[in-house]
């Protein structure tokens, strides 16, 4: 979303269904905000990819401001075989999108500004893809690992057509519409997330932006912290849950949103006659999780004596007759 501040959102009655639907069962941010003195748009769609702008302050077209460097998430996900899309409202995706073109703009379009992806027209048109698509990749099991989805210049909070009361409720009825979609698909039930942000606040100000976090694996419940963030805490943990490194850029120096998400733990651990009860929390129904030891963290060595798929979030597990000799050490995963 673009160019509105948190207290701008929060409580909005232009924005009923973020409001009564989304934060009743999301976590979020309330100090969460872009980088600071970083203005207009451009750059902060750069940072969100790269920890960086390049020095860039304007939103020319990506024929001005291409840069040839590789350090983006995009390339971290190709050398780790991850797929990803960027899924942008009114393109066609028979070209590349490197210009603006009615109610579509290419400085919300990331991708665009790294030559080795716009300059490769098939790869191009293969990764960067008409939003209209992302609903059937979502029913048919083919929505990619990492999708960055952009509404056009009406749907983002950025132009007020005529005859309507704000822009905020114009991305608020698109988010109505279109996040259903979403948070339906079996790609978000098996533990997908979806975060939602702003690129900026309001007149080139720096105060907070909206972050919130829908996902099975979130707090949730309305859950919000006071933690200062800025865009790079967000590639910060797109690059923890993806495993890809190196941090990028200034990810390497914020702290990461972790705060939002639920913790896999064992909550607690009851010696019985037959062995050792393991009281389990925050698991995913329906994904495949693993209770396993060891006797030395430093070897790093883990034995699975218990897998299973649970159908709720808390479990009690028995470890029977664990070995006598010696300290053990325990966790419990979330299979891959």
């Amino acid at each position: 979303m673009e160019n509105h501040d948190w207290d701008t959102i929060l409580g909005s009655t232009f924005c009923p269904y973020i409001n009564n639907t989304l934060l009743p069962r999301a976590s979020y941010a309330s100090r969460y905000v872009g980088v600071p003195g970083l203005h207009p748009s451009e750059p902060n769609y750069l940072w969100l990819v790269t920890g960086t702008n390049f020095n860039i302050r304007n939103d020319d077209l990506p024929s001005l401001n291409h840069q040839s460097s590789t350090n983006t998430l995009f390339h971290l996900l190709d050398a780790a075989g991850i797929s990803w899309k960027s899924y942008q409202e009114d393109i066609k995706g028979t070209s590349v999108p490197d210009v603006n073109a009615g109610e579509y703009v290419a400085r919300h379009n990331p991708p665009m500004f790294f030559d080795s992806i716009r300059t490769n027209v098939a790869y191009t048109t293969n990764h960067v893809r008409p939003y209209t698509e992302l609903a059937a990749d979502l029913a048919s099991g083919k929505v990619p690992a990492f999708c960055f989805i952009s509404p056009n210049l009406t749907n983002i909070m950025h132009d007020t057509t005529p005859g309507s009361p704000s822009s905020r409720k114009q991305g608020d009825d698109w988010l109505s519409r279109e996040m259903p979609k979403i948070l339906g698909s079996q790609a978000y039930s098996n533990g997908g997330a979806v975060f939602i942000t702003w690129d900026e606040g309001s007149n080139d100000g720096d105060a907070p932006i909206g972050m919130i976090l829908l996902s099975p694996r979130a707090r949730g419940g309305g859950y919000h912290n006071s933690i200062e963030y800025t865009h790079s805490s967000w590639l910060r943990t797109a690059q923890d849950i993806f495993g890809v490194r190196p941090y990028l850029g200034d990810a390497a120096f914020a702290p990461g949103l972790s705060d939002l998400f639920k913790t896999l733990r064992i909550k607690g651990v009851t010696p019985t006659a037959t062995g050792l009860n393991f009281e389990v929390e925050n698991l995913i129904p329906g994904r495949s999780h693993s209770l396993q030891s060891t006797s030395d963290l430093e070897a790093g060595v883990w034995e699975s004596f218990d897998t299973w798929v649970p159908d709720t979030e808390t479990a009690t597990l028995l470890e029977p007759s664990p070995p006598a000799a010696g300290p053990r050490f325990y966790r419990v995963v979330e299979s891959p």
